[in-house]
């Protein structure tokens, strides 16, 4: 597993837009206040042609200008890290665009985002073997104050902090809008975790997943690469880390059985499950935990649901492509991430 330097003090931060962009409120608003936060941090800056776009369908930009602007950014040697604009709908079709070859070839460099994000951060860890962040995108780091999880995603891209731990609260409906673009996350909710089994856990494994809707749209795709990375990281145990977005809980239920059936969760060794963003709602009887446990109990293997992971904030950053080690007790857990 090839993993990048981290962001030095006084380093650049670049900023792409292979998804949805920074154009329209209160994205565009927050973008700027996170940019003025990192130049007094000390940092440098560097925009992506993309970051304002809004020309795409369900992206900032043409697939093609997408796929460039990715490319170029991360092959480039003007930043040490990159940091998505957004989240989106159709990152996938910006794929055919980007040549992973080059990007496996050049030095390694962090990239960070989620949600549609998952078409990069986990083709890097299994086209390239390249370490990626799962975290937050860019404008998010806009709103005041910072909520703890925003200052665990910069401790983790500059090394200061790679073990991170649940937070208390969590959010079910945000105040962020486009005449309050600055609001942090209105945490208010107690975190509840559930484990299977209901004891006290203790495993490890190789980090690996992101958001489900994405990773079932890449499924038996010629980027579909999984089979391989799982049998020649199978000595580590795959730990998958897994949260949806719009699937309701049928979807997810088959988006579970398809990724099974695929074989991805062979040599699996544990799994940590984020609240799906339908909030759990209830269909014909199946609940958001029997949507994802009763496909994969058959491994044997621990299970940590409604972790901090995700689209229903906050989030906690997680490394794909590292080793984590996992300890759950009642309602509290670590993930303690090691780059070897």
């Amino acid at each position: 597993m090839r993993y990048p330097n981290f962001l030095p003090s006084n380093g650049t931060i670049g900023f792409v837009a292979p998804s949805f962009g920074c154009a329209t409120e209160p994205y565009k608003s927050a973008f700027a206040n996170a940019q003025k936060k990192w130049e007094a941090a000390g940092y440098n800056l560097k925009l992506g042609p993309n970051c304002y776009v809004e020309k795409g369908i369900g992206i900032s930009n043409t697939p093609e200008a997408c796929g460039a602007e990715l490319q170029e950014f991360y092959c480039d040697k003007d930043s040490d890290c990159l940091i998505s604009c957004g989240g989106g709908e159709l990152m996938c079709e910006i794929l055919d665009y980007v040549d992973f070859t080059r990007i496996k070839e050049a030095a390694p460099k962090w990239y960070m985002g989620y949600s549609d994000n998952t078409n990069m951060t986990f083709l890097l860890t299994t086209l390239c073997d390249t370490a990626s962040i799962y975290g937050p995108c860019a404008a998010a780091f806009g709103m005041e104050p910072w909520h703890p999880s925003l200052q665990d995603a910069m401790d983790v891209m500059t090394g200061k902090n790679l073990k991170l731990q649940g937070y208390d609260k969590w959010e079910k409906e945000s105040l962020k809008n486009e005449e309050n673009p600055l609001e942090p996350y209105n945490v208010t909710e107690s975190s509840v975790i559930r484990k299977f089994p209901n004891e006290t856990l203790d495993f490890s494994g190789r980090l690996l997943g992101g958001c489900v809707d994405c990773l079932v749209n890449l499924l038996g795709t010629k980027y579909d690469n999984v089979c391989n990375f799982v049998d020649k990281y199978k000595d580590d145990g795959i730990l998958w880390f897994l949260e949806a977005c719009d699937l309701n809980v049928m979807g997810i239920r088959r988006a579970m059985w398809q990724m099974e059936h695929a074989g991805w969760f062979r040599n699996c060794s544990g799994f940590l499950i984020g609240r799906p963003l339908c909030n759990g709602q209830e269909m014909m009887g199946l609940d958001q935990y029997q949507a994802v446990y009763e496909v994969i109990k058959k491994y044997n293997v621990p299970v940590v649901m409604d972790v901090d992971i995700g689209h229903i904030p906050p989030m906690m950053p997680l490394v794909c492509g590292s080793m984590a080690d996992v300890h759950a007790e009642e309602n509290r857990y670590t993930v303690n991430m090691r780059l070897c």
